[in-house]
């Protein structure tokens, strides 16, 4: 598949069907995080993969009763190692090298025929607490992640003159 259609054809899904990821189809989309760029390549994060059914249903809790997060197969929650690291444009590291790498994930999934769903919507102690994260890391993302059950619709998105400018702000 293209990238430019991948992109496309990404779309957030909060309907799955009831049908398991083979493990090669999940290591080739979660290679797809470790391949992805962070500041200095320190690659400060940990992926957790949920698979277990009581742990998706205490997430879909912690994501404010979100069901759907309980009826992905996985999620996967995309952990800080260095959440206090600031780049030096005064941006948070972990924010920005996690986003990069949970969508690689995103747009992998898309390939596999795969659907997910980013969440930032949770309570981020809640989430440690579940997934026994230690309380100097930070949880940046949840991924809901299975083979949808439904087509969600064409993304309404801004046409380009009104986000992109040249040169300087206009």
């Amino acid at each position: 598949m293209q990238i430019p259609k991948i992109i496309r054809d990404r779309r957030s899904v909060r309907a799955y069907r009831k049908k398991d990821i083979p493990q090669d189809v999940l290591r080739s989309v979660l290679e797809a995080a470790r391949l992805a760029p962070s500041a200095n390549n320190r690659q400060p994060w940990k992926f957790i993969v949920v698979r277990d059914k009581a742990k998706r249903k205490a997430l879909a809790k912690a994501a404010k009763e979100q069901q759907f997060v309980a009826e992905a197969p996985v999620v996967i929650a995309s952990v800080a190692l260095e959440p206090e690291r600031l780049m030096t444009c005064g941006v948070s590291a972990a924010s920005v090298d996690l986003s990069i790498a949970t969508d690689h994930i995103q747009l992998a999934a898309v390939e596999h025929g795969l659907g997910s769903c980013w969440l930032g919507a949770f309570y981020q102690e809640d989430v440690k607490k579940i997934l026994g994260i230690p309380a100097k890391y930070k949880v940046i993302a949840l991924l809901s992640l299975g083979y949808p059950a439904d087509q969600p619709g064409i993304k309404n998105r801004k046409a380009i003159e009104e986000i992109i400018t040249y040169d300087e702000w206009e």
